[in-house]
């Protein structure tokens, strides 16, 4: 607790440095309160509140406005006494330090700018530092929540303003976590999966759970982290494809999960991780695989518009360091055929080859072909050539060259893969083969379609991918809370 002569009067024990028990007599009478509600209805209420010290401007040696943060959200607090004290404390907080105020909720007389609650402030009469920060941080969150226009105008005036790059924002992630446009990113990030949760529930889905630890590469190829299990040779699963599917197998017509995929992929590129939170799903198909595209038509618009409509403060918050222009979408969304898409690139000038796989290039050109005539930037393009899909992957009847499948494409960059299944043990263990798969390391899975396997199909999206693009953000570093690439695997 603060000593000496800088007690005074009413101030003695009201503010210094206490540990969170030994407050809790200290601020009886106080009622606690998230500084996000403060509104003018508040005002005379008696209210504590936690935060960090983001800023704390001394006025003379009496008086001193401190700004705490709460999340995003914050307000001023005016430090006063007739001892000066408590105003003197204030100004010697280090920023980010974690204090607890109480205090009296008033009108200012002219908003507060520079917070986000600018019609009430708070008449502090205690204050305690719970926890100090040190007093040179690695990066401020001030400095850390300015845009790039922000710098550029800075420069061009002539005037010297700091930038947080990438790497070390990502060094110091704690802090760089702090600014309002990260706290929004997570924050419509955990919306995300929430109407994910929810369409597929309302429409009969299960929730379920697969392993992460497999025997043996559930895709192929050899993009895996591979590990010692207890003597034997095991894999971090790629996809929870292959247990999906023998869930729907095992009688759970429509399911459903939520978790961490790993990709041992060298891929630096703006898109890529090599641990991402996967959000997937499998059901049973009556007639045609077009059944799951119905289904992800009416997820991804649902989701969509729940983000439009329900996150517009957190959508600002990012709008305001990361500038970008609202998705485009269809109530219904477009279908494409594969060979149409060719077509459309062909007539464009771009080389693309009819059975193979578009390249990063050729998806973005058809992404603005798409926008241009459809204005639309989410769209689905279906019925893939086999030779491009996973072994799994069910062919068209009517032409083997073709498969059950499509894709799902953002502002010009894939989110979805999903398709038809084989269901069928004979065909899929020839089609394994074919791709080099050690059968046996997958026997069963295999042999779960010897039991009955009803025809099924399904998708796969990756949840910070989904963030990223729908928010024009541009690098998926920015949706993941602690990115694992293949240069980074700390903090």
């Amino acid at each position: 607790m603060a000593s000496g002569d800088e007690r005074h009067g009413e101030e003695e024990g009201n503010y210094g440095d206490a540990t969170m028990g030994a407050l809790r007599e200290i601020y009886a009478g106080y009622a606690w309160a998230d500084v996000a509600s403060l509104e003018p209805e508040a005002a005379a209420a008696r209210v504590r509140v936690r935060g960090a010290a983001q800023a704390v401007r001394a006025v003379g040696r009496r008086v001193a406005f401190l700004v705490l943060r709460q999340g995003s959200a914050t307000v001023q607090c005016v430090v006063s006494g007739a001892g000066g004290g408590m105003a003197r404390f204030a100004a010697g907080l280090s920023r980010e330090s974690v204090v607890d105020v109480a205090g009296v909720v008033s009108l200012p007389r002219e908003p507060v700018r520079g917070t986000t609650q600018q019609l009430v402030e708070i008449q502090v009469e205690k204050l305690h530092c719970v926890s100090r920060a040190v007093a040179n941080l690695p990066i401020s969150v001030e400095d850390a929540a300015r845009s790039e226009e922000d710098v550029a105008r800075a420069k061009a005036a002539g005037e010297q303003r700091a930038h947080v790059g990438q790497d070390k924002r990502l060094d110091n992630r704690v802090i760089d976590l702090r600014t309002a446009a990260n706290q929004a990113i997570f924050r419509v990030e955990c919306q995300v999966e929430n109407v994910f949760r929810q369409v597929l529930l309302s429409e009969g889905f299960v929730g379920i759970h697969t392993p992460k630890l497999l025997g043996g590469s559930s895709e192929g190829g050899a993009s895996v982290f591979k590990l010692d299990y207890i003597g034997q040779p095991a894999c971090l699963a790629q996809s929870p494809q292959l247990h999906k599917q023998m869930a729907v197998c095992g009688g759970f017509e429509r399911v459903f999960l939520v978790g961490p995929v790993f990709r041992a992929e060298s891929s630096y590129t703006n898109r890529h991780l090599c641990e991402f939170v996967g959000l997937d799903a499998e059901m049973a198909l009556r007639d045609h695989y077009s059944e799951v595209c119905d289904v992800v038509d009416r997820l991804f618009v649902a989701m969509f518009d729940h983000l439009n409509k329900n996150c517009t403060k957190e959508l600002e918050a990012i709008q305001r360091q990361f500038p970008f222009k609202p998705l485009k979408y269809l109530k219904t969304t477009l279908r494409l055929d594969y060979n149409e898409g060719i077509r459309m690139l062909q007539e464009a000038g771009v080389d693309v080859d009819p059975m193979g796989d578009l390249n990063t290039e050729a998806e973005k050109k058809l992404g603005e072909l798409v926008r241009d005539k459809y204005d639309t930037e989410l769209y689905m393009l279906c019925r893939y050539p086999s030779a491009v899909r996973p072994f799994y992957t069910m062919p068209c009847p009517d032409d083997p060259r073709y498969s059950c499948s499509f894709d799902v494409f953002v502002r010009g960059e894939e989110i979805i893969s999903g398709a038809q299944r084989v269901h069928d043990p004979e065909l899929l263990t020839a089609q394994a083969e074919a791709r080099g798969i050690d059968v046996s390391t997958i026997a069963t899975y295999i042999d779960a379609f010897r039991y009955g396997a009803p025809p099924h199909g399904g998708f796969g999206v990756g949840l910070e991918r989904v963030v990223m693009l729908f928010c024009g953000l541009g690098n998926i570093r920015k949706t993941s809370l602690f990115p694992r690439d293949p240069s980074r695997l700390a903090p």
